[in-house]
């Protein structure tokens, strides 16, 4: 079943109304027959609660089918107590504004960049370093391990933000509309659009570029007039946004891999209470699985898309890179919370 039931301007110009019915344990409820949902009002009525999800990226994106079914899931599970609604496409804004509504309480959940969390915390920037990953799998497992990220992930709860899963994200390579990238030189003089972070802007710097950000929706636009010259994204972002179209050089720096978050507020998972709490995690961890296996076979798909439209792939000088990088990685573990993460990450991969 969708669950974008609201997708037009309708819904960015419903932001607004979210704001004004905001409750604790989600920011809209439907009435349900009898039977279902604790908490029945007058009549043996019972509410569902539904939790508002703002998610950049299209329908056809793995994250937003592995969600989609878990939705139904959750409210099979809860006999209709709780469900999920996705609002794709930015219609709730850009990932930063949406993290501003999280902490709010104007919407329920929000699927964001790792990266824009070092906003909050700088401990987040331990899964914003180039490299840190071997392979998907792996990082699915480190990034959802609550011996490694468990004190992490509740840090910002002062804050009004609770990390709830970290989902793949893909591989990050460069792109731009002028020529193939091969070594950092090529970079030279050219504008990337970039996640909004420092990391990210000095490693754009490192890898010999100059980083730009800006939300995702800008970025064809971007392109197109002349205002930056690229991008650094994985081939599903690349494909789906039709960014081949107006960027058709494709570059695999393979520089970057970090996880893409799911966060709450706290108050939500409050009023869930443990029995809800526990169905909602066991269905997130079956979503990430539904798309680790969307993801893969997406990725075959988004570069068969991308050649029809015209992009050319090619592999790069990688050790170029690596090396032009590492002084990144070192002064980012520059603490011993950050030390202690990253040893385990690695000690994981091997």
């Amino acid at each position: 079943m969708r669950r974008n039931k609201v997708v037009s301007i309708a819904a960015t110009l419903g932001v607004a109304a979210l704001a004004l019915t905001a409750c604790s344990a989600g920011t809209g409820t439907v009435d349900k027959p009898a039977g279902g949902a604790t908490g029945a009002s007058d009549g043996g009525a019972a509410a569902t609660t539904v939790l508002k999800l703002a998610f950049n990226q299209p329908e056809t994106h793995p994250q937003y089918k592995a969600l989609d079914a878990m939705g139904d899931r959750l409210k099979e599970r809860t006999d209709g107590a709780y469900d999920i609604e996705i609002f794709p496409n930015e219609t709730l804004g850009a990932q930063r504004e949406t993290i501003e509504l999280v902490q709010a309480g104007t919407i329920d959940m929000a699927f964001v960049a790792g990266s824009l969390l070092e906003n909050f915390n700088s401990d987040f920037v331990v899964f914003n370093l180039p490299f840190t990953f071997d392979s998907q799998e792996h990082q699915s497992e480190v990034t959802n391990d609550p011996e490694i990220v468990g004190d992490l992930y509740k840090s910002l709860d002062d804050q009004g933000i609770r990390v709830v899963s970290a989902f793949h994200g893909g591989i990050r390579s460069v792109y731009n509309s002028d020529k193939p990238i091969n070594t950092p030189a090529d970079l030279a003089g050219m504008k990337i659009r970039v996640i909004e972070s420092d990391t990210n802007l000095e490693m754009m710097r490192l890898m010999g570029g100059t980083g730009t950000p800006m939300g995702q929706g800008e970025v064809y636009t971007a392109i197109q007039s002349g205002v930056i010259d690229g991008g650094e994204n994985n081939e599903l972002i690349y494909a789906n946004l039709k960014h081949a179209e107006i960027a058709p050089y494709y570059s695999y720096t393979r520089h970057l891999m970090f996880p893409d978050f799911i966060i709450t507020n706290p108050r939500v998972l409050e009023a869930m209470g443990p029995e809800i709490e526990a169905i909602f995690n066991e269905e997130m961890a079956t979503a990430r699985a539904d798309e680790a296996a969307f993801w893969k076979d997406d990725v075959k798909t988004a570069q068969a898309a991308a050649e029809a439209a015209g992009a050319k792939f090619n592999e790069v000088d990688a050790e170029a890179f690596a090396t032009a990088l590492e002084p990144l990685i070192e002064s980012k573990l520059s603490n011993d919370v950050v030390r202690d993460i990253y040893a385990k990450v690695r000690a994981a991969a091997k």
